[in-house]
């Protein structure tokens, strides 16, 4: 389902905000982030209008993984940074601000880049939860 208000990406697609684009096919778009948090922080958008990733057609997911690699390749090239990271989020709980689909490739130096804390806790349902998630799948029409 469509997000229900336009969002500064759809305002960028259409051409009415300017944009520094990187890459572009009939599929997706690549741009510099405006407010970076390194050298070479990139956007990588869909455009196809979805708030969330799992609302995405396969044409539009497939494009977006074949984009990925190549970006960060040329991220690396371009400011010789090496290591970098990759974010997606999905819903506001989950730190999503703009809600159109989109990827950070987010280049990661000794005093800049992407920071988080990782709160990993112990997985005690595994048989359960893996039935559950390989039922689902056996359910998407897709």
């Amino acid at each position: 389902m469509p997000p229900s208000d336009p969002t500064i990406f759809d305002a960028i697609l259409a051409g009415d905000i300017p944009c520094e684009r990187i890459y572009e096919n009939e599929h997706v778009l690549a741009f510099l982030d405006i407010q970076p948090l390194s050298r070479g922080h990139v956007l990588l958008i869909p455009k196809q209008r979805a708030a969330q990733l799992h609302e995405l057609d396969e044409d539009h997911a497939a494009a977006l993984g074949r984009a990925l690699p190549r970006l960060a390749r040329a991220v690396i090239h371009a400011t010789g940074c090496r290591d970098y990271n990759v974010l997606q989020n999905n819903g506001a709980p989950a730190h999503q601000a703009v809600m159109h689909v989109h990827f950070h490739i987010i280049p990661k130096n000794a005093d800049n880049g992407l920071a988080l804390e990782w709160n990993a806790r112990s997985l005690t349902d595994a048989p359960e939860l893996g039935t559950a998630i390989r039922a689902a799948l056996k359910q998407d029409p897709r």
